[in-house]
């Protein structure tokens, strides 16, 4: 399966033996298709006087769009060459890829591929350009996974351009926190937050149909094991404000969603909305946070574009010597549960009961990450550790007997006070494995400080 496309052009100077270039570009070609990159590629190309290898490439790599243009140098060859080719698509990121020598009757044969590239670099840095810059070594194995992940990074750029989120509300509990600027969002990462008014989901609830809401409940008792029953009416209830969100994320193509959840469901209607999230993340499988996270659900849209996890939030309940406790007092999407999805009915404080996501989180290598910003400067906060299930614990306010929450330990891999001093908000999203080199790449491309 391919995960990003890339226009493909391998450079070398016309006085090298055009096999010797062939050679190594159809090498470089297959190391990047069998890593996953689709190419939209063109012939190598030299400094011919007339420029006629230079006018083709631009030409064939005109007829496709791709994510990021790779130029492979696999030799000497004249700066301007290179330049008068990756000039029409400047506006795409750039990897400048030099190959390297090969041993021949032991004696090592080079076509002084980095002599191209040290040629190259500074200038092409001097352009403004969003430049990457690889070498190979002609003794040592070809790394793929740094161009791989550069590659994927490249291809969340495209995807995070015009990409939607949807958000019911803005500024729940009058956080500070979950506040946001959409110019400099839009400017900066590519993303547009769009909201729905709560009325217009109690409109469109009021028009859903019994027979798919009963579809809905019909789902919710098969495919969810729950501790005790339910009752009917909060399930076909939820039902129906799921199908109106469901349904509008599907008209404007969100690929997240957050809900004012304190201030809204739970105050104006009382019901708490961890059913309708829930939901949410298995049709029409978008990421989902409360509470008007607005730069959290940025994070998980970015997460998602580089990983394809429906990544969850988890909120932090307590910093301890090596570790955090983590967890949410409403829900986790599927994907992140080991085991059965398991639903208590259950109230907390004065809110109405609702149906309680309880399932065990899965467990194992995790990233957190998140998303802040300070005017129209934006940063992304890392930390890796290992999530491991949590010692007994439970959250107080909610009706005895308390209900385990989903959550996590998780041992960071820096000291904790490090960690917590440059904490960015009590919700960070949790994306399984170590996704830090991914999102380093992707920041640097959008314009965004990584501080890990």
């Amino acid at each position: 399966m391919n995960f990003a496309t890339a226009g493909f052009v391998c450079f070398g100077e016309v006085n090298t033996p055009r096999d010797v270039i062939a050679r190594k570009a159809a090498e470089a070609r297959r190391l990047l298709e069998g890593a996953g990159i689709a190419l939209v590629a063109t012939e190598p190309v030299s400094d011919d006087p007339a420029g006629r290898d230079v006018a083709r490439a631009v030409q064939d790599l005109q007829s496709e769009r791709f994510d990021l243009l790779i130029l492979c140098v696999a030799g000497w060859i004249p700066s301007h060459a290179v330049v008068s080719v990756l000039t029409p698509f400047r506006h795409l990121p750039v990897l400048l890829w030099g190959l390297a020598g090969w041993v021949e009757r032991g004696k090592l044969v080079t076509t002084a591929d980095q002599a191209g590239t040290s040629a190259l670099r500074k200038p092409l840095a001097d352009m403004g350009l969003r430049l990457k810059y690889f070498y190979e070594v002609y003794d040592r194995p070809v790394n793929m996974d740094r161009i791989s992940r550069y590659a994927r990074a490249c291809r969340a750029v495209r995807q995070l351009q015009g990409a939607r989120i949807g958000q019911m509300g803005y500024r729940d509990m009058n956080l500070y926190g979950t506040m946001f600027d959409g110019v400099s969002l839009r400017t900066r990462v590519g993303v547009e937050i769009e909201f729905m008014e709560m009325l217009e989901m109690v409109q469109r609830a009021e028009k859903v149909s019994a027979r798919d809401v009963q579809a809905v409940v019909e789902h919710v008792k098969r495919d969810w094991t729950f501790v005790k029953p339910p009752d009917p009416a909060t399930v076909e209830k939820g039902a129906a404000w799921y199908i109106a969100i469901r349904d509008k994320a599907r008209e404007r193509g969100w690929g997240a969603v957050s809900l004012i959840d304190v201030d809204g469901f739970k105050k104006l209607l009382g019901f708490p909305p961890s059913m309708i999230f829930t939901l949410l993340s298995e049709d029409p499988a978008v990421c989902t946070v409360p509470e008007n996270d607005s730069l959290g659900a940025v994070t998980q849209v970015m997460v998602r574009a580089l990983t394809g996890q429906i990544a969850p939030y988890l909120e932090f309940y307590e910093f301890m010597e090596d570790r955090v406790l983590m967890g949410v007092p409403d829900f986790v999407p599927r994907e992140a549960v080991d085991g059965s999805l398991t639903v208590l009915p259950s109230k907390f404080g004065d809110f109405g009961e609702g149906l309680l996501n309880v399932s065990r989180v899965r467990t194992g290598r995790v990233t957190l990450c998140r998303l802040t910003s300070s005017g129209d400067r934006y940063c992304l906060h890392l930390a890796t550790g290992t999530a491991v299930t949590p010692r007994d614990w439970e959250e107080c306010g909610w009706a005895a007997p308390a209900p385990r929450l989903p959550g996590l330990e998780v041992i960071l891999d820096r000291p904790v006070d490090q960690f917590a001093a440059n904490v960015m908000s009590q919700h960070y999203i949790v994306a399984y494995g170590d996704a830090t080199g991914e999102l380093a790449d992707l920041c640097s491309l959008l314009g965004i400080e990584v501080l890990a």
